[in-house]
């Protein structure tokens, strides 16, 4: 929105283009001995050359009035011109006015998170952090997903994620943690580093591609590092393995090792040694290595880390955690 100021500029000078225009033409037209120009006539001209809609002159022009018709065309045009030009200046001030305003806002956060890129994975982890209300910012050097950003209402710092600056700005020295999910490994890697000298207390997870990236990410800082296609492909052959398995849990030992865990959920139902037993009586933990960690009821009502007295029975399903092995024992054994 252009100032008063610039706005009574303008009103002013296309108000004098048309008066001045308009008793040109009347007074072209007063000297034609042909056509008499009225006043209504002399406005209308003027105002169909400014605007070029193409409509036909109101009377035939002399030579007189081609050349003040020219003459007209153009100061509209010019001024046309400079308005564009103010309002792109304009737009481009509240702009800037509202980066400023974001960055000064961002820079005040603490113990937020910082999201380095803004792909298919950042944005997931930005949906995330928005559904549990956890303060975070977004670091993204494109335009296009910049208006994505925006559009969310999510805050963010437009620029290079690798420049110290940048992460300075997104507050990391004062951020609980950050997750580095750009397009390649070596920015990953250099970014991680930046993060973990800035703020050597920060909770560090960054994404790799490359297997052998990983180790690197770890020395670079990183307190645990991802990499999708590793992590989908785990989930895939479990759930090909296991169609019945409701989510894993992978856990990582210091050797990188991994020991899975899966949550799979059963129907008392199908269980009909257990049904009517204790969860103490059902020996789930004693001959399988398994725990209940949850029984949804027949009415929907749900009981999280239920007691070892608590009664089995028909209608209610069980959420059991323990290895892949020890579930099949259990489900060839009990079913």
């Amino acid at each position: 929105m252009l100032p008063r100021r610039k706005w009574f500029k303008f009103a002013l000078y296309f108000g004098a283009l048309i008066t001045v225009g308009s008793m040109g033409f009347y007074s072209i037209g007063m000297n034609d001995s042909l056509y008499e120009w009225s006043l209504i006539d002399s406005i209308y001209m003027t105002i169909i050359t400014l605007s070029t809609v193409g409509f036909s002159e109101t009377h035939p022009l002399s030579e007189g009035g081609k050349l003040w018709a020219i003459m007209v065309i153009i100061f509209g045009a010019s001024g046309f011109a400079v308005l564009l030009s103010e309002f792109g200046n304009e737009f481009m001030e509240m702009n800037t006015f509202r980066r400023k305003k974001m960055n000064k806002k961002v820079l005040k956060m603490k113990d937020h998170y910082v999201i380095c890129g803004y792909g298919r994975m950042g944005a997931v982890i930005a949906s995330e952090l928005m559904k549990k209300r956890i303060p975070f910012v977004i670091v993204e050097q494109s335009n296009e997903k910049i208006e994505q950003i925006e559009d969310k209402g999510f805050k963010f710092v437009q620029n290079d994620a690798t420049l110290d600056d940048t992460l300075i700005n997104a507050g990391i020295e004062n951020a609980k943690g950050a997750v580095v999910v750009l397009d390649n490994d070596p920015d990953n890697l250099f970014v991680t580093m930046s993060a973990r000298n800035l703020n050597a207390d920060a909770y560090i997870i960054s994404r790799c591609v490359k297997h052998d990236t990983g180790k690197k990410l770890k020395r670079a800082g990183a307190n645990k590092v991802v990499n999708p296609y590793i992590s989908g492909g785990h989930r895939m052959a479990d759930l090909l393995i296991s169609p019945l398995v409701e989510d894993t849990v992978s856990l990582e030992t210091k050797n990188d090792d991994f020991i899975d865990l899966s949550i799979e959920e059963f129907a008392v139902e199908h269980l009909q040694s257990i049904d009517g037993k204790s969860i103490a009586e059902s020996r789930f933990r004693e001959e399988y290595g398994l725990l209940i960690v949850c029984i949804v009821k027949d009415n929907g009502e749900s009981e999280i880390n239920p007691g070892s007295d608590f009664i089995l029975s028909s209608g209610q399903k069980i959420m059991v955690i323990g290895s892949n092995d020890d579930l099949l024992k259990m489900n060839e054994a009990l079913s």
